[in-house]
């Protein structure tokens, strides 16, 4: 077994007060590199605790997974004595990631006046402060009505929350990048995130916005293929499909080869005196090619396209549902993958960060429940103690699922 590595953010303390995907996701990705993450939520849990996919009792699979690892702290957000609390522990550990809106308490420059060097990490809809979700900033990137089969008049929206993924990824890397600076300076950082900006701007690295500026055509609809490249999903005798990509001159000399189809796609080239050498004329004649191409999938079976495939530089894929995925070699044998056993949900392999450390991945922890952290947090982050902790929950202010464990009481 494969020691654990010693992690880089070791030591680090982090208090999230969050909702949904982007935040989460953020203190989840610290967690797993090593830091303590404190989430900070309502009692009985914030708007994603019981959100789908859930169990036959009710229980978030969601919520579960995007909190491996974390403590729970769970408070009364209407009591001034819990938000005095929250505000304690906030300064205390000197690093802040929320998507929480509407909340003074939370303010940067309060938490700053006690706490000058505090990380302060905040997620927005919008940069004007007004709320928005990634299905809704999704829909005015533009990619929506670039999705789907060309035959489709309206817009298709994908399923994946990729801005709301881009974006907690960003939060981390803002949170690491600071601690880094306060390390060195003493300084602390207010950073501002807002989610539209980042589809924005992932939308304008790729070059979709320079090419509309510059006076390209509006982007076509490809359905599966590729715009300005080659690929096609091919359907095989048994009703399996595959996914072909060839973005090089060898990717696609083997695609030919292999499929028998090396002659005819050089007459295709002749006739239509273009270089499928490059990617652009592949682009444009992909309907011939795929003709071309697709009779040799029609003939064989999944497996035996894949052998065929294997030996080649094709690069493909078949495609599979999330059952699939699910037990495949690449997730029950994948060392990101730990078995963990999830109170109130049950045992599954759940991933921790794709990368390595020394050789190895930080292991999966299970969730906590909605204030299982409680008591053992006030007790060793702001010496509350046993008696006072029962009688912040027996008022209310606080829920707490157990008695602190690392602190004596009096």
């Amino acid at each position: 077994m494969t020691d654990v590595p010693t992690l880089p953010l070791n030591g680090l303390r982090i208090v999230e007060v969050s909702s949904f995907v982007a935040a989460p996701l953020a203190g989840m990705t610290l967690e797993a590199l090593g830091a303590e993450v404190i989430r900070v939520d309502p009692i009985g849990g914030a708007a994603d605790y019981h959100r789908w996919p859930v169990t036959d009792e009710g229980e978030s699979i969601y919520w579960a997974n995007l909190n491996k690892g974390k403590r729970s702290v769970a408070v009364d957000f209407r009591d001034p004595e819990a938000i005095a609390l929250i505000r304690d522990l906030i300064t205390e550990a000197g690093v802040l990631v929320t998507n929480a809106a509407g909340r003074d308490w939370l303010d940067y420059d309060s938490l700053a006046a006690i706490r000058p060097d505090l990380i302060h990490v905040q997620v927005l809809g919008r940069a004007d402060g007004s709320g928005a979700l990634d299905y809704t900033v999704n829909a005015a990137t533009g990619f929506p009505l670039v999705t789907g089969p060309s035959t489709t008049a309206g817009p298709v929206n994908h399923v994946l929350p990729v801005w709301d993924v881009a974006c907690g990824l960003y939060a981390a890397l803002s949170v690491t990048a600071a601690v880094i600076r306060r390390s060195e300076t003493g300084a602390g950082a207010r950073v501002v995130l807002p989610l539209e900006d980042v589809a924005l701007a992932t939308t304008g690295h790729l070059g979709y916005l320079a090419e509309a500026q510059l006076g390209g055509d509006d982007r076509p609809r490809v359905g599966n293929g590729i715009y300005g490249t080659y690929g096609c999903d091919f359907a095989t005798a048994d009703g399996e499909r595959l996914m072909v990509v060839a973005i090089t001159p060898r990717h696609f000399r083997d695609l030919a080869e292999v499929t028998g189809t090396a002659d005819a796609v050089r007459a295709v080239e002749s006739a239509l005196r273009v270089d499928f050498t490059k990617d652009g004329d592949r682009y444009r004649h992909r309907r011939v090619l795929d003709g071309l191409f697709g009779v040799w999938f029609a003939e064989r079976n999944a497996d035996e396209a894949e052998a065929a495939l294997a030996d080649t530089s094709v690069v493909y894929e078949r495609y599979r549902t999330f059952a699939q995925v699910a037990c495949d070699p690449k997730v029950m044998d994948n060392p990101m993958f730990g078995l963990v056993e999830q109170p109130r949900i049950g045992s599954y392999l759940a991933p921790t960060t794709p990368m390595t450390f020394e050789g190895a991945h930080p292991p999966a922890r299970p969730a906590p429940a909605n204030g299982d952290d409680t008591a053992h947090v006030l007790a060793t982050y702001l010496n509350l103690t046993d008696a006072q902790i029962a009688d912040l929950h027996n008022r209310g202010v606080v829920h707490a699922t157990t008695r602190p464990t690392t602190k004596d009481t009096e």
